[in-house]
């Protein structure tokens, strides 16, 4: 990321300094997300988010009904 793009992101949003940040696709390949959920995270998040809040917030649909 830019130094310049840095600045604009709020401290509110920003991630700790031990936090990890993922990709999200990277994510919803590793835990065997559907297509329409990873939208969803995408939608929330943009292309990288923390581990914290992508485990906190994706929704995984059980394929037994």
């Amino acid at each position: 990321m830019a130094r310049s793009q840095e600045a604009m992101i709020p401290d509110a949003e920003r991630p700790a300094s031990g936090e990890q940040l993922w990709s999200v696709f990277e994510f919803a390949r590793r835990y065997r997300l559907a297509k329409r959920e990873e939208n969803r995270l995408l939608m929330l998040y943009r292309p990288t988010a923390s581990l914290h809040e992508l485990l906190a917030n994706a929704q995984r649909h059980s394929l037994i009904s």
